[in-house]
């Protein structure tokens, strides 16, 4: 890789991931809410945001996501679900990196290789969930799943090269996870160097795939 796009760079995987792709001599762009006034909730934001890059990028890694907004934190029960929640997780964790995509097409090369990562979590599988509740993040992260693989189908035909795939990158020592103290956590430099190293493996066939840190696919 020579050129990467790292979106939510500002935030505690997404510096990290930003840091380990220079180490290893990659250069990076960064865009984030903090510094950029890129906010993946709003769309002309996202188009504003990308309109000045140019060329084509080996790497897009969006290092987005939202697991407690406005107060509404992951359910236990279903007699804690609100509209306002479900709906913000899923503009937040769904939506986003979807237009991102959409409007970061142009950015990709047509015959070289070139991966986009989209952050998920495993507990957007459908298949691996034996414990319930998270009702609104287990199900923005799993509508995330649907439109990363329905993209890589479409972008496929077009990108013969391209990666779209989702990452879970474990648990992480960030802000994001504060409240989960009882969690095996790793810090985010150990996280970001797995996630590159996976993102470094991934091929064409891998394409609309949903991996873990390890490069261990999920169930849908």
């Amino acid at each position: 890789m020579k050129r990467a796009l790292v979106i939510g760079a500002t935030g505690g995987i997404g510096h990290a991931v930003a840091a380990e792709l220079e180490r290893r001599d990659v250069e990076v762009t960064r865009r984030s809410r903090s510094e950029d006034g890129f906010e993946v909730t709003d769309e002309a934001r996202i188009e504003a945001g990308l309109a000045d890059l140019e060329g084509t990028f080996d790497l897009i890694f969006v290092a987005t996501g939202a697991l407690k907004i406005d107060g509404n934190g992951p359910e236990k029960s279903l007699r804690q679900l609100n509209e306002e929640a479900l709906v913000g997780q899923f503009r937040a964790n769904a939506v986003g990196p979807a237009l991102v995509l959409k409007h970061a097409r142009r950015l990709l090369p047509r015959k070289e290789r070139a991966v986009f990562v989209a952050l998920s979590a495993r507990v957007g599988s459908i298949g691996d969930n034996g414990l319930g509740g998270w009702y609104s993040y287990r199900t923005a992260k799993a509508a995330l799943n649907q439109l990363m693989h329905g993209a890589a189908i479409e972008l496929g035909r077009s990108h013969r090269s391209l990666v779209v795939a989702c990452l879970h990158p474990g648990t992480v020592e960030t802000g994001f996870t504060q409240d989960y103290p009882d969690h095996d956590k790793v810090g985010p430099e150990r996280a970001a160097e797995r996630l590159v190293d996976v993102v470094e493996t991934l091929t064409p066939e891998h394409s609309g795939g949903f991996y873990d840190y390890a490069g261990k696919e999920i169930p849908w």
